[in-house]
């Protein structure tokens, strides 16, 4: 019975999920038709109309996940944060689920995140729509084979990520990267071999060009996520099987040697800022051994 029960809940959970992203798609797509006028007032103007209805639909969202599985999150976030800012942010990956969980773990706190998404998805339809209204950028990466034969494409990559990056600095952002590149398994912790025994070792490609192509930035939000279910499918996730997490964020002064970099001092720049991220991913994996349920 509790399975059947569970997985009622899932379909429910599902249908819900997919209903008010499409409602709010679709309004969003409306309000935004405007955006092929050459004007930069109104593209500001109708990007914060957008970013409001992004942080409505994320408080719907929440509010119906609430209501199905009697959420238990706990959020543990700065008191400074503030909407009216800029920030990069990065965070640990463990299931599709943390996009939900972190969207709701910032609500109010900070501009709606902004996810950089594989530039592969734009052939979804909703996901792009949500990259066209609320600029959730798409980057396109080249393989390091493809670079060495023809060396050109990294300078293409880089200022296209960069171009990318300066559509944020039209309204308060919050420039999101999973900085592991993809979600946490033991399988993937052995194999890259990473000296972090619950995460992968961090990538800071898109949150290097990022704050590259965003001056106003000056600080750098931290999200650690841990569940107390050691279940991570999208199927656990909509039959409440992680309705219990805790979620911190720590905020770290960006140094001034990191900021208004450009391509031609790209090599020096992400070695430095390789540094930073990877000082911040010591201090993160003794914080979620402390954090774990």
């Amino acid at each position: 019975m509790n399975r059947i029960k569970k997985s009622f809940i899932g379909i429910v959970a599902f249908i819900s999920i997919v209903l008010i992203l499409s409602i709010g798609v679709l309004f969003l797509t409306l309000i935004n038709i405007p955006r092929i006028i050459p004007n930069k007032s109104l593209k500001k103007f109708l990007g914060a109309i957008s970013n409001t209805t992004g942080s409505k639909i994320v408080a719907i969202i929440t509010g119906a996940l609430n209501l199905l599985h009697g959420l238990k999150w706990e959020f543990n976030i700065p008191e400074h944060l503030s909407t009216g800012a800029w920030y990069i942010a990065m965070s640990n990956h463990q299931s599709w689920a943390d996009i939900f969980i972190l969207l709701a773990a910032g609500h109010k706190k900070m501009p709606l995140l902004k996810f950089f998404m594989k530039k592969e998805l734009q052939w979804i339809p909703i996901i792009f729509l949500v990259h066209k209204t609320i600029d959730m950028p798409f980057l396109n990466r080249h393989s390091q084979k493809q670079i060495q034969e023809n060396p050109a494409l990294k300078k293409l990559d880089y200022e296209n990520a960069q171009k990318a990056a300066k559509r944020f600095s039209r309204n308060p952002s919050t420039a999101f990267s999973f900085a592991e590149g993809t979600r946490f398994t033991y399988e993937k912790q052995v194999t890259q071999n990473s000296p972090y025994p619950n995460f992968l070792t961090p990538k800071i490609g898109a949150l290097a060009i990022a704050l590259s192509g965003m001056p106003q930035v000056s600080e750098l939000v931290d999200f650690t996520v841990v569940y107390a279910s050691d279940k991570r499918s999208t199927w656990d996730f909509l039959c409440g099987e992680m309705r219990e997490a805790k979620v911190e964020a720590k905020v770290y002064e960006i140094p001034d040697s990191l900021k208004n970099k450009t391509f031609q001092q790209e090599d020096e720049y992400r070695q430095q800022f390789k540094v930073f991220i990877e000082e911040i991913w010591k201090q993160k994996q003794k914080r979620y051994l402390e954090l774990k349920f």
